[in-house]
């Protein structure tokens, strides 16, 4: 049998509700499973509407872990809470993802 490297895989993971210190395991235990060497992931954080420090430290966290296992991590589509965290921490250029700031509705 021959040790052929497995294709190339794609998956979008969307969170939703609170990125919280109340539900950091839950979703560490969701992003350690997404990630896997070789394989390209776009967290989808359009549904975020609360992110505190253990949520930052989370998506910390994921990154780091993607980049030591050779695994492309994108965080997309960026609620109003997940910016204004990025923005009050400082961490927005940490991550390198594009953000797009939408127009507030009128």
């Amino acid at each position: 049998m021959s040790d052929a490297p497995a294709e190339n895989l794609y998956r979008i993971l969307p969170l939703e509700g609170g990125l919280t210190i109340y539900s950091a395991t839950e979703h560490m235990q969701l992003l350690t499973q997404a990630l896997a060497s070789d394989v390209e992931v776009e967290l989808d954080l359009g549904a975020v509407d609360e992110l505190d420090c253990a949520g930052l430290q989370l998506l910390i966290l994921a990154k780091q872990e993607a980049a030591r296992m050779n695994c492309d991590l994108r965080l997309t589509n960026h609620s109003p809470a997940v910016i204004e965290a990025f923005e009050l921490s400082g961490l927005g250029t940490f991550f390198g993802d594009p953000i797009l700031i939408k127009p507030a509705s009128e």
